[in-house]
């Protein structure tokens, strides 16, 4: 005998229901699992963080921890904006792809087409490898020098001539190693180019295209709407060193908050600033003179989550008082940023162990 037609629609009713109610306890138990793991890595009365998962172009997660500012006991709140350090390299190497594409530059283009006076000592160094980390050329932020020039205002040409004159460490596309002094030259190459600075060209191309409206280049003078305050530990909590952000320069020195992070997160994929084939160009896994693997594009680690075969492209920050940390696997659209306003808890592991959570949901 047939059932009747309302009792296999009240089954199937029952069946999505069910579905939707496992969806629903899945997302909760997901959820409850990264309120503990921040909550306990960012108490209510220590310097904090913010982070913002989203999948499939869809923020399911956003919340902030701890304080944004001790002296006042001020509670972080999602829209905070952070010093993002080293995560400026991506801002750099996708403003150099932009110029590549108008025509202005070469990858290959040597560095003395743009400072003919760059002691090369015979050696070809491209723009290529000042974006992957192969150049070879000294990096001035372990300079023990650095110090004496920490809280000067430099021009990006003087910040090259302190480290200019320094021996390589080794031959350009030999070896992988981690360069500030690389992504101080693409950005004096960018206001070549262009025609303006670095901040102008990068709000003026990139924050006011995206709407990314609480990003910006550092500044000490500047009122910033919703900006932290930066803090170190040594044994209790210290205001973060001053130092002028013409030092790192076009290296660490934009400011951004999670929102805004996920509007560049979405551009890149969507190719909103540059095509899809230079996009390729950034997200590459180079290799060195000898075909090994480096594991970094243009401004993007190129790894896996947990040694397994999901890819993950990230890159963290570091500055004074400021820990930054931005996930992102392709393969199933996810994105976790971290942005913290202490440089003693890093956001790195944390956001990387997020991001594998979510990815098994």
């Amino acid at each position: 005998m047939k059932k009747p037609f309302y009792i296999k629609y009240l089954l199937i009713i029952i069946a999505v229901l069910a579905i939707n109610s496992q969806s629903i306890c899945y997302g909760q138990d997901l959820e409850s699992n990264i309120d503990s793991l921040l909550q306990e890595k960012y108490p209510s009365d220590a310097p904090g963080a913010t982070f913002l998962i989203s999948k499939n172009e869809n923020i399911i997660y956003k919340k902030a921890f701890g304080l944004a500012n001790l002296e006042l006991n001020v509670p972080m709140q999602s829209e905070n904006v952070f010093e993002i350090g080293s995560i400026t390299k991506q801002f750099t190497a996708i403003s150099i792809l932009m110029l590549m594409e108008r025509g202005k530059l070469d990858l290959n283009d040597e560095i003395t087409k743009f400072i003919p006076d760059y002691p090369t000592l015979g050696k070809k160094i491209t723009i290529h490898h000042l974006l992957t980390h192969t150049s070879g050329i000294k990096n001035y932020t372990s300079m023990k020098e650095i110090r004496g020039i920490a809280k000067n205002d430099l021009t990006p040409l003087a910040l090259i001539d302190f480290f200019k004159n320094e021996p390589m460490d080794f031959e350009p596309g030999e070896q992988f190693k981690y360069n500030n002094s690389g992504y101080i030259i693409l950005g004096y190459i960018i206001e070549l180019l262009s025609e303006q600075n670095y901040a102008s060209f990068v709000k003026e191309n990139i924050f006011k295209k995206l709407n990314m409206t609480s990003s910006s280049y550092a500044t000490h003078t500047k009122i910033i709407k919703n900006k932290v305050s930066g803090y170190h530990k040594r044994d209790d909590y210290i205001k973060n060193m001053h130092i002028s952000y013409t030092l790192p320069y076009a290296a660490g020195s934009l400011i951004s908050s999670v929102d805004d992070m996920f509007k560049w997160q979405q551009a890149i994929k969507n190719n909103l600033l540059i095509s899809k084939e230079t996009t390729k160009k950034a997200f590459t896994n180079y290799t060195l003179n000898n075909g090994e693997y480096m594991n970094y594009g243009y401004g993007w680690h190129i790894k896996t989550i947990n040694n397994s075969d999901t890819r993950s492209f990230e890159h963290g920050g570091s500055i004074f008082g400021f820990k930054s940390m931005g996930v992102y696997l392709p393969d199933s659209d996810i994105y976790v940023i971290g942005l913290s306003n202490c440089d003693c808890n890093s956001p790195t592991k944390i956001t990387r162990k997020i991001a594998e959570l979510v990815e098994k949901y």
